[in-house]
């Protein structure tokens, strides 16, 4: 049996080498703050089960123990819906999306003296993968359902929502450019 030799970008077709690349798999900067947690899961034969947040005595989070929760909200997010951009001044959030589901999310740093000011991030939550997202005030975020089935996501906050006087700055969905939102080709 030959063996079997490496190939070089002249052993492709001229007509396709001009348009070979390679992916970035270089690992992402994170914004200030930010943190992923991912959650350990339990699959078995009968389902699966993840521990989504674990609260002390006193309600704080022990996965983020500076983080006291003060409400918990459930979100649907419909295909093709975009829910961006905003920020909070005093506000922190925790977001968990459901493992079966998926959702696009988009953050940027629009803290003036953070060292990651007008740094974004943009990756998917869920799409099989049990963990939450910790933001802190202040950096924006967004949500946006690119795919074909509706999406939920759980959510929790240090702040009770006050519609009289809400902590939520709203910016542009198209601030990052419109084209931030699409599914990226390739």
């Amino acid at each position: 049996m030959a063996m079997l030799q490496p190939l070089s970008k002249e052993s492709i077709g001229s007509e396709f080498r001009d348009g070979l690349s390679v992916q970035d798999y270089q690992k992402k900067p994170v914004i200030e703050g930010v943190q992923i947690i991912a959650l350990q899961s339990f699959v078995d034969d009968g389902g699966a089960l993840a521990e989504i947040v674990r609260v002390d005595d006193n309600g704080h989070l022990v996965l983020i123990p500076e983080f006291k929760v003060r409400q918990t909200t459930w979100s649907q997010m419909l295909p093709g819906t975009i829910k961006a951009f905003h920020l909070h001044y005093n506000q922190e959030d925790v977001w968990f999306v459901m493992p079966y589901d998926r959702l696009l999310v988009g953050l940027f740093d629009a803290r003036e003296n953070s060292p990651s000011y007008k740094s974004t991030m943009r990756f998917v939550m869920g799409a099989g993968r049990a963990q939450i997202l910790y933001l802190p005030r202040g950096v924006a975020h967004g949500l946006a359902n690119v795919w074909q089935n509706p999406a939920n996501m759980i959510y929790f906050v240090n702040q009770r929502f006050d519609a009289t006087e809400p902590d939520e700055q709203r910016l542009p969905w198209d601030i990052l450019g419109e084209d931030f939102w699409d599914i990226r080709k390739g």
